[in-house]
């Protein structure tokens, strides 16, 4: 007995691969997820999928029907155009029909595709390539048959079964092949690799570009809006937030279901990828990071001797742009912009030297010298601060100021890291790098030093968490952006001031354009060679135009 040989023809509607149009996969079995296997369709790049997500198994009566691998999620509609929310998974097979749209992963992530058609090519021998699926029991396949309406013949071992486990559906069996088909379809085969390697090589040897820099612009945006994020951006950027974010955090609180992008914080997640739209326009950005490049290594090297993310390098980005002579309105100086009060503390009992000492303070007329002795800035400091002088810094030079200094200054900064990333309280919340990463704008715990702020990230968590249930406590972060930018004088509800809303989202989006750009040219230095992943073919970077070292130094001239 004989069966016909169907391919299966799918078209991706959203996300990276939405621009590749029809593509056609080999039946009789057609697997389909993040990591499919070989002939399975590659869905790189999306949120949300398994490995193996789905199965499309196709019939020699020209049929074909789809089934989800496990608990995945797998939706089914007549059209795309339709609200998948009001949509149930399916809980096993179910008949597919042409033009109608499937949506694998949960409904706001993953990945939407057309069912084209089957199209049909070769016969062969019963039992030559029947899949496991296809030999199942034939009385399953016959009561599907009729629920679907659709004839079968008794006895059909091509009649799919009204329920199975499509993780079984992974083999072929080969003993009944006849030696003269086995070569024939070797070179077939080997034709049809012939004839896609020519149609690739047409088609993609210089690929469509991602989002790259197109103005010279700014070298820091510190805030971003979510309302035109780019879609094939927000979907593809899962990889770098799940490895640099989620991953830590999960490690963090000892809770694995937290290393899924099913669990991101999406309203956190979303302004990220926002962010990384914003800077990587601007040649401005990788410029910068390209001169420096060592310095960034260096910090990078120090964060992981000492156990932290490598997401915390990006810190004295934002705060300095790495510039060790960087001075705010409120004296806060250095590479990572500590207060003097702060570099006092951690010289007096985080065992890190980050002197501050004999400082001339211009008060009018008068020049006074002065030393920090407090461990904590005073709340209301641009009124408040010794240091100030009508709301600038009045501090005109130090005689000793290792805030400058990039060793003593990044060895100063891990010692405040540690303060909330060691935190049990954080770590458990499920968002420990996004609230570490905060408080250094914020502050982590100032009670301890008789000057509480209700804005330090330890008592503005435990207020949301006593507010909201244990599985939300990871959504705090995204949860306290209420505020347009960092610069709106109402909080709107927020635990969080303005600038601190702003600040954690912006930092990693910097941390992940300097993935990819470091990946992709600097990764023979040790510090970047893990980073050459990703740049790579289903690499997150490869959603990014990233731009080539001559490039972005011919475009500072």
């Amino acid at each position: 007995m004989s069966q016909q040989r169907w391919d299966v023809a799918l078209v991706c509607l959203n996300g990276p691969l939405s621009g590749m149009g029809e593509q056609v996969f080999r039946g009789p079995v057609v697997r389909i997820g993040a990591e499919p296997g070989p002939g399975g369709f590659k869905l790189a790049g999306y949120r949300g999928l398994d490995k193996r997500h789905a199965v499309i198994q196709a019939y020699d009566h020209g049929t074909a029907s789809i089934a989800p691998v496990g608990t995945n999620q797998v939706r089914m509609a007549p059209h795309a155009h339709v609200n998948w929310k009001e949509i149930e998974p399916m809980s096993g097979p179910e008949y597919l029909s042409e033009g109608c749209a499937l949506h694998f992963g949960p409904v706001g992530r993953g990945a939407t595709l057309e069912f084209v058609e089957l199209r049909k090519l070769g016969v062969w021998q019963t039992g030559g390539l029947a899949s496991v699926a296809a030999s199942a029991n034939v009385a399953q396949g016959d009561a599907l048959g009729k629920k679907r309406n659709v004839p079968m013949a008794a006895g059909n071992p091509g009649a799919p079964p009204a329920a199975y486990d499509a993780r079984q559906s992974t083999s072929l069996e080969t003993s009944s092949v006849p030696i003269w088909f086995i070569g024939c379809m070797f070179l077939m085969s080997a034709a049809a690799v012939t004839t896609m390697a020519v149609i690739a090589i047409m088609i993609f040897v210089k690929p469509p570009p991602g989002l790259g820099p197109v103005e010279d612009g700014e070298d820091l945006y510190e805030f971003a809006t979510i309302e035109a994020v780019d879609q094939n951006l927000l979907d593809g950027l899962g990889q770098g937030y799940l490895d640099f974010i989620a991953k830590p955090n999960s490690d963090a609180a000892g809770r694995q279901a937290l290393a899924r992008e099913d669990n991101f914080d999406e309203q956190f997640y979303t302004y990220v990828t926002a962010s990384v739209q914003a800077h990587v326009k601007a040649w401005a950005v990788w410029r910068r990071l390209d001169s420096i490049r060592e310095e960034y290594a260096f910090v990078l090297r120090e964060m992981r001797d000492a156990r932290l993310p490598d997401v915390f390098a990006a810190i004295p980005y934002q705060e300095s742009r790495y510039r060790g002579d960087a001075v705010s309105q409120v004296c806060a100086a250095g590479y990572w912009q500590f207060m003097p009060e702060v570099a006092h503390r951690i010289t007096k009992t985080g065992g890190v030297n980050m002197t501050v000492s004999d400082c001339s303070i211009k008060k009018g007329t008068q020049t006074v010298k002065w030393t920090p002795d407090a461990y904590a800035p005073p709340a209301g400091v641009l009124k408040n601060g010794i240091y100030m002088a009508d709301e600038k810094c009045a501090i005109q030079s130090c005689r000793v100021d290792m805030r400058k200094e990039l060793e003593p200054s990044t060895k100063g900064a891990i010692v405040a890291l540690k303060e909330a990333w060691e935190d049990t309280t954080l770590a458990n919340s499920g968002a420990a790098v996004q609230i570490t990463i905060s408080s250094h704008n914020a502050g982590y715990d100032d009670s301890r030093y008789q000057r509480p702020k209700k804005t330090n990230l330890l008592p503005a968590f435990k207020k949301y968490a006593k507010n909201h249930g244990k599985d939300e406590h990871h959504l705090f972060q995204g949860a306290m952006i209420t505020t347009t930018t960092p610069h709106d004088k109402k909080w709107g509800g927020s635990l969080l001031p303005p600038e601190a809303q702003h600040y954690a989202y912006t930092i990693i989006a910097q941390h992940l354009i300097a993935v990819c750009y470091y990946g992709q040219n600097y990764s023979d230095m040790k510090e970047f060679a893990a980073y050459k992943k990703y740049t790579r073919e289903n690499g997150f970077c490869t959603n990014l135009d990233v731009p080539e070292p001559a490039q972005v130094n011919r475009k500072g001239k």
